[in-house]
């Protein structure tokens, strides 16, 4: 029964973690990600931990990035995406974590949303 109840635990995280198109990190002054989806753009509150954003594989792809008091907007005038994958989404400077950065909404190329969630 023991191994039973641990093989039930293992295939809900499995899920859990797989059935989203995005999945964020924090790492110091890094926003990492894993996306099995192309992402084209993004957006993401915070509650002013977040100084500036720049760099990471938004600006490698040709990203236009706006950081505000309390929101980062990133996308591609041209249509370009940030290819699925994982890395450096963006650098961030301030104290930023993952309990300050909220209401994450990312979109594909076709304009739909995309599934979202922590590490």
């Amino acid at each position: 029964m023991k191994y039973l109840k641990s093989l039930i635990m293992i295939i809900f995280l499995f899920n859990v973690v797989f059935s989203q198109d995005v999945i964020l990190e924090v790492d110091g002054s890094n926003l990492n990600y894993i996306a099995i989806e192309d992402i084209a753009g993004f957006q993401l509150s915070h509650d002013g931990c977040i100084t500036n954003a720049s760099g990471g594989d938004a600006t490698a792809n040709g990203f236009v990035i706006s950081s505000s008091a309390t929101t980062i907007l990133a996308f591609s005038f041209t249509g370009a995406v940030i290819p699925a994958g994982e890395g450096v989404l963006l650098q961030l400077d301030g104290a930023p974590s993952q309990d300050c950065i909220f209401d994450l909404v990312f979109s594909s190329s076709g304009g739909t949303n995309l599934s979202v969630d922590w590490a």
